[in-house]
């Protein structure tokens, strides 16, 4: 007779990018002696996206990376979209450093990363001082030199000393949302204490409305639980801010997700807007995370129309079999008034006239004007909430 087992079967996840989760955490005695260090060691200052980089170091959410990269890495990460051993890698993850700055420094010494109040937020071991080129780094990672590209405008004002290092958290960024500010270990864990073994992570900068719920739920028929998981480093200035955007996807989980099947957490980075390369970078974040399945829409991470519609989709067609996740491409959803339901050009038949679309210019006129969009773009609760952060009161149309 089989012999029978009372213990639950210990729940297997994917593997992180690179096989494990990195975690450039301080220990106590550690952050102690760096700490006692730091008065005679040389100082970086860190601009808010630099910070958002090092968190994502720090707990893992860029494994395999340990630190900011060295000249072989970046230069490697930009013309094949992979380290230097050969690891996929398709954005390069840079320290840059003020030229004053950069004078104090030497190699194989440590040096202090320093927050805009002067905090030590983390050490990093000096291992390369390079010279970067804006110009190349823009064209090969976000396909333009065009300075409108706010991805581009970014690097364009970086410092061009570049400086390479494994680093040591000292000092967490304190969490904007304390409740969602999960690392990869710890959504890992709240994954097996919910009994998922398949999750699909959906990236997010913006409120979801009904085209984003009807592709999750859609990716949800076939795995065992949802990752929420809202970008809320720096993004740009007409994004809207994340405390709102978190109220949206609050209201959204609470009554129209089933319970223990949605999960919302919070990826700090700060958003690079590259298009396709983003995507990927994307997607191995949320490996890091636990996520089996990822999510590509139409135009993921794009700005303006510098890349094609699936030009994102596209670039996963030779990646999925190495980056051992299930990519679900979706085109964009709408609502069909002769179908009387959600669906896509996959699914539905009928001509655009019966599609309910609004331009994300209209959305937000109606919303400035305090009215409701139709309810079948966006949900009565998450319209409210959009309308009063834009200062008016809300009526239905």
């Amino acid at each position: 007779m089989a012999a029978t087992h009372n213990h639950r079967e210990e729940i297997q996840l994917i593997k992180p990018h690179g096989g494990e989760i990195v975690n450039r955490e301080a220990s106590d005695d550690s952050a102690a002696s760096l700490l006692g260090a730091a008065a005679k060691s040389p100082r970086i200052s860190v601009t808010g996206r630099i910070l958002c980089d090092v968190e994502c170091i720090a707990t893992g959410a860029f494994s395999p990376l340990q630190g900011f990269m060295g000249r072989a890495d970046y230069e490697s990460c930009m013309e094949s979209m992979r380290l230097s051993d050969g690891v996929l890698w398709p954005i390069p993850i840079v320290l840059p450093v003020d030229p004053a700055e950069a004078k104090s420094l030497k190699l194989g010494a440590p040096a202090m990363l320093v927050d805009a109040e002067g905090r030590n937020i983390a050490a990093i071991e000096v291992e390369d001082i390079y010279q970067s080129d804006h110009e190349n780094e823009a064209q090969l990672v976000y396909g333009t030199k065009d300075s409108k590209h706010p991805g581009v405008a970014a690097i364009l004002e970086l410092p061009h000393t570049y400086v390479g290092g494994k680093i040591a958290l000292l000092n967490m960024p304190t969490p904007e949302f304390p409740a969602y500010a999960l690392t990869p270990a710890a959504t890992r864990k709240r994954f097996k204490a919910l009994g998922w073994r398949s999750v699909v992570g959906f990236q997010t900068r913006n409120p979801v409305h009904r085209a984003h719920e009807y592709l999750q739920k859609v990716a949800l028929e076939i795995v065992d639980g949802l990752l929420l998981h809202p970008l809320v480093g720096t993004t740009k200035d007409d994004d809207l801010p994340a405390a709102v955007r978190m109220q949206c996807y609050e209201a959204l989980i609470e009554r129209y997700y089933p319970a223990g099947r949605a999960m919302l957490s919070v990826y700090p980075a700060a958003m690079r807007y590259a298009g396709p390369r983003e995507a990927v970078l994307h997607a191995i974040v949320r490996k890091n995370y636990g996520c089996s399945h990822f999510i590509v829409g139409r135009d993921h991470a794009g700005a303006g129309s510098y890349y094609g519609p699936f030009d994102a989709q596209r670039i996963f067609n030779n990646l999925q079999n190495e980056l051992g996740m299930t990519i679900l491409r979706f085109d964009n959803a709408f609502w069909c008034n002769a179908c009387e339901g959600m669906g896509t050009e996959k699914t539905c038949p009928h001509p655009p006239g019966e599609h309910v679309v609004l331009s994300g210019t209209k959305v937000r006129e109606l919303l400035r004007s305090g009215k409701r969009p139709p309810k079948e773009i966006s949900r009565p609760e998450i319209a409210d909430i959009l309308i009063r952060a834009l200062g008016s009161k809300p009526t239905a149309v």
